[in-house]
């Protein structure tokens, strides 16, 4: 007999990207407040990541990435605040009732298991077939490139081979949620990039919301849907990989972003021939501003000073005198390969007599010497203006 909308069998339900039954997993955290002691680890967090969706926390250790992460998991408790899954509010639920696989930076492996045994137990807790778990392990031991060390114990490996187990364990489970915890940090260059590359792929064909924490921006750059930018717990920053790194709406996401980093000097407007303009603070530089642009930046930022910023590929120098270009001395040339930075001194702090100096990108072909002068265009549609004492975008 036939019969009607009989349910597929639950290891078939619960196993791997080649058979998968998709699951929803919309994540949302409302006001979320965390403490240890006096330290808030995190403060009053707000976020909602879409369902499939890859979203890197990023930011420096101690910023709350991974208490958040931890949050989410069920392994750290909100002190005020809500944390949903697909519309279920999940603060009293523990770990194993969320639907979550959890990769942690220490890889937490079972020391009596193989390596074979320790990928395949989520597998076999579920009664998963014993020849597809054999498949589905040695598919995810070759993405990792371990397929030789299956029959080893963790005792035996490196730490960059046991990262890689970890990450096996969590692979080949299909939850609703992945939760990543710098699962690379101990892997060889190469392997990192390659795995890095695996992880979206196989993130983009599972099609499983994840969250993965890193204080790597290349990581989060070439992984990320959206980036979610930390510090001291709160939430800088949430969006797209090109919106985080063009358009930061912090002094913090700005300075933090980018190798190297966006070029952060402060500023005032000023009038020089009857026309305002924005000064560099103890330089000669003065930049022309669009009427549009200064009627973004209103009084109270004004009030609190300004900080410039533009990234360093996003000022032209050439090595002849041209109009309406400024003049200024190389201070040091760093040639990285592929590119050539630039230091050029601009002036000399009053107070310190430390140099004033801006970071130049250049082609390596670009040739200047120490104490050369070049000349330097600035696109205003790639230049920012921050308030100095809120440290937000003003303009």
């Amino acid at each position: 007999m036939v019969r009607i909308n009989q349910k597929p069998p639950r290891n078939e339900m619960e196993r791997c990207p080649d058979s998968i039954v998709k699951k929803m997993a919309h994540i949302k955290l409302e006001n979320i407040l965390k403490r240890f002691g006096d330290f808030v680890a995190v403060r009053d967090f707000n976020l909602e990541i879409q369902d499939k969706e890859f979203v890197v926390f990023l930011g420096p250790s101690g910023c709350g990435k991974t208490t958040t992460l931890r949050l989410i998991a069920g392994l750290e408790h909100p002190e005020a605040g809500d944390i949903f899954i697909e519309g279920r509010r999940v603060n009293d639920l523990s770990p194993a009732d969320r639907d979550i696989a959890f990769v942690f930076q220490f890889y937490a492996l079972y020391p009596h298991l193989t390596v074979y045994d320790n990928i395949a137990f989520p597998l076999k807790a579920v009664k998963v077939s014993k020849s597809e778990i054999d498949t589905q392990v040695k598919r995810v031991a070759e993405i990792l490139q371990i397929s030789d060390m299956l029959g080893r114990k963790p005792s035996v490996l490196s730490g960059g081979e046991m990262q890689r187990v970890a990450l096996g364990r969590a692979m080949v489970r299909q939850p609703k949620v992945y939760l990543l915890d710098e699962p690379m940090a101990n892997l060889d260059a190469k392997i990192r990039v390659d795995t890095r590359a695996e992880i979206k792929r196989l993130q983009h064909d599972i099609g499983a919301t994840t969250i993965f924490v890193t204080h790597d921006q290349v990581e989060a750059m070439s992984l990320a849907d959206r980036i979610a930018v930390i510090h001291h717990g709160v939430l800088q920053q949430i969006g797209t990989p090109y919106e985080v790194y063009n358009r930061p709406e912090s002094l913090f996401v700005a300075g933090f972003m980018g190798m190297p980093t966006m070029n952060l000097l402060d500023a005032e407007l000023t009038a020089r021939d009857g026309v305002s303009v924005l000064r560099l603070s103890h330089t000669d530089v003065y930049l022309p501003l669009s009427p549009e642009r200064q009627a973004t930046i209103n009084a109270t930022a004004q009030e609190n000073g300004l900080v410039f910023g533009i990234r360093p590929e996003h000022i032209t120098a050439v090595n002849q005198p041209e109009a309406q270009k400024i003049a200024a001395d190389v201070h040091l040339v760093e040639p990285l390969g592929a590119v050539n930075i630039l230091d050029i001194r601009l002036g000399t702090h009053p107070e310190t007599q430390e140099p004033i100096l801006l970071r130049v990108r250049t082609h390596p072909t670009f040739r200047v010497a120490i104490g050369d002068t070049i000349w330097l265009d600035f696109s205003e549609t790639e230049m920012h203006l921050f308030d100095r004492k809120t440290e937000r975008v003003v303009s």
